[in-house]
C-alpha cells in the first residue's frame, strides 16, 4: 500500500510547492492559501501519481469550470471523447469528468489522464457495469473500483455519500415529479430498494475516507437527490440530503481528505442564493461544485444558456466550481460543437460571477481594457480583450474591413459624441 502524505497534512507543516504555484496564480500570500487548504476552503485536485497542472478551487479563487465527457452504451467512441476533451481545454475548461458507461472503461481513462488537467469521475458507473445491474452492486464492488480509479490517477471522485436510508425515505415522504434524476443518486436508490440495506459509501464512510487518504484524493460529495426540475426544487429529499453532507464534508477535513460539495441541478432564479448560502453554512465553506442551476426547462437546446444564467447567480452567491452544461443537455451524448459552445458559454458565466465574487481588480481588467478599445473604436485591441477573439473578429469581418461596426455604421454614438467632445475641447482652447 502507497501511503501518502495528504496536501492538507503538508499544510499543517509549511507551505508545500503545489500551493505556492496555486497562490502565484490566484493573487493569493502562500500562506493564506495553504491556511485556507487546511481549513478546508481551498481544494486542490491533484493525485500524486499522475503530474499536470494545478487547478484551486474555493475561496478567494477565480470561479473554475470543469466539462463532462465520456462515452455510452448508443455512442462508444473513445477517439472522439478525446477529441472533445482536447476540445474543451482549448475552449477554457478547468477540469474534465470521464463519465463513460460504454467500452472499456480502465482503458478509455487511461487515454484521458493522459491531458494536461486534473480530471474526476464517478466510480458507481463502472461498479454497475461490472455488476450488470445497481442491484447487483456490492460494497466490495464499490470499494474496489474506487481504489482503482485512485491508484490510476484520478484526482477526484463524485462518490453520493449522502443517498442515505434516510434521503431515501424522505423522497417517498414528499414525492417529487421527476423523481431521481442523477444517475448516480438513481443507482444508490435501486441498491437500497433492492436490499433494505443502507448505502454502502454512507456506512462506511470511514473506510472509504481511508482509502481516499491513501492517494490524497478529492472526495467531490455528489448530490444525488438534486431537483431534476423547477417543480422539485423546494422537495425534502434535497434539504436532508445537505443536512447529511454537512456532517460527512466534517468528517472528511478531520481525516484530511479534501473535498467538494455538489450543489443543486434545477431551481427558480430567485432560490440559487438562499440555497448556495445554505449549503456554504452545513458545510463549513467548502468549495461548491454545480451543474446549472438551470433556472427554466422549458429551453431544450438553449439549456446551457439556462445553465449559464444560473451558474453566474450562483457564483455571485459563493459558488466556486460551474459544471458546464452543453446545448445538447436532455437531448443527447455532446457532439465535438456542443463542448466547445457550452465550455465558452460556462466560461463567460464564471467570469461574470468573478467580477462580483473577487471585485475591482483582475476579476474586472479585462472589461476595463475592452471599454478603452471600444472608446476609441480599436478593434485590434477589442479582439485582444476579448475572451474569444477569434469569434469576435469572424463576425465583424462579415461586412468587410469597416471603421465602425456595421449596424451602427456612420450613424456610430461612440464616434459621434467623441468627436462632439473633442469639437468642444478645440474651441475652449
Amino acid at each position: 500500500m502507497c501511503v501518502m502524505q495528504t496536501l492538507i497534512k503538508e499544510c499543517l507543516n509549511g507551505v508545500p510547492p503545489e500551493v505556492e504555484a496555486i497562490a502565484r496564480d490566484e493573487g493569493l500570500s502562500p500562506r493564506q492559501a495553504a491556511r485556507a487548504v487546511t481549513r478546508g476552503r481551498i481544494t486542490v485536485a491533484a493525485n500524486p501519481r499522475r503530474p499536470h497542472r494545478l487547478c484551486a478551487v474555493g475561496e478567494g479563487c477565480s470561479v473554475k469550470v470543469n466539462v463532462n465527457i465520456g462515452t455510452s452504451a448508443e455512442r462508444c467512441d473513445p477517439d472522439l471523447e478525446i477529441e472533445k476533451a482536447k476540445v474543451a481545454l482549448a475552449n477554457g475548461a478547468d477540469t474534465l469528468m470521464d463519465l463513460s458507461t460504454g467500452g472499456d472503461l480502465p482503458a478509455i481513462r487511461k487515454r484521458i489522464l493522459e491531458l494536461d488537467a486534473p480530471l474526476g469521475t464517478v466510480p458507481i458507473y463502472e461498479a454497475v457495469r461490472r455488476a450488470g445491474s445497481a442491484a447487483d452492486v456490492t460494497a466490495d464492488l464499490l470499494f474496489k473500483v474506487i481504489r482503482e480509479h485512485c491508484q490510476q490517477g484520478v484526482d477526484f471522485l463524485t462518490l453520493h455519500c449522502g443517498v442515505n436510508l434516510d434521503a431515501f425515505a424522505d423522497l417517498k415522504a414528499d414525492p417529487r415529479i421527476m423523481g431521481v434524476v442523477s444517475r448516480g443518486g438513481a443507482f444508490h436508490v435501486a441498491m437500497m430498494a433492492a436490499t433494505g440495506e443502507e448505502n454502502p459509501l454512507y456506512k462506511e464512510y470511514d473506510y472509504l475516507l481511508e482509502i481516499l487518504e491513501e492517494s490524497d484524493v478529492v472526495v467531490s460529495l455528489g448530490d444525488g437527490m438534486r431537483p431534476g426540475c423547477i417543480y422539485d426544487a423546494e422537495r425534502l429529499a434535497k434539504a436532508t440530503e445537505y443536512i447529511t453532507l454537512g456532517r460527512l464534508s466534517r468528517r472528511a477535513l478531520s481525516a484530511g481528505v479534501q473535498r467538494f460539495i455538489e450543489g443543486p441541478g434545477h431551481m427558480p432564479i430567485d432560490e440559487i442564493g438562499y440555497n448556495v448560502k445554505m449549503i456554504k453554512e452545513v458545510c463549513d465553506g467548502a468549495p461548491l461544485y454545480l451543474l446549472g442551476p438551470l433556472v427554466t426547462d422549458i429551453a431544450p437546446g438553449y439549456d446551457h444558456v439556462v445553465g449559464a444564467i444560473g451558474g453566474a447567480v450562483a457564483a455571485m452567491h459563493g459558488a466556486d466550481f460551474l459544471c458546464m452544461v452543453s446545448p445538447s443537455e436532455h437531448l443527447a451524448l455532446p457532439d465535438i460543437d456542443d463542448i466547445a459552445e457550452g465550455t465558452r458559454v460556462a466560461r463567460v458565466s464564471a467570469h461574470a460571477g468573478d467580477i462580483v465574487r473577487l471585485g475591482e481588480g483582475a476579476s474586472s481588467a479585462p472589461d476595463l481594457k475592452m471599454a478603452q478599445a471600444r472608446r476609441r473604436i480599436n478593434w485590434e485591441e477589442q479582439f485582444e480583450a476579448a475572451m474569444f477573439g477569434d469569434l469576435a473578429r469572424k463576425v465583424h469581418a462579415r461586412d468587410g474591413d469597416l471603421d465602425t461596426c456595421s449596424m451602427c455604421g456612420d450613424l456610430c454614438a461612440i464616434k459621434m459624441v467623441r468627436e462632439a467632445l473633442e469639437g468642444d475641447e478645440e474651441k475652449k482652447d
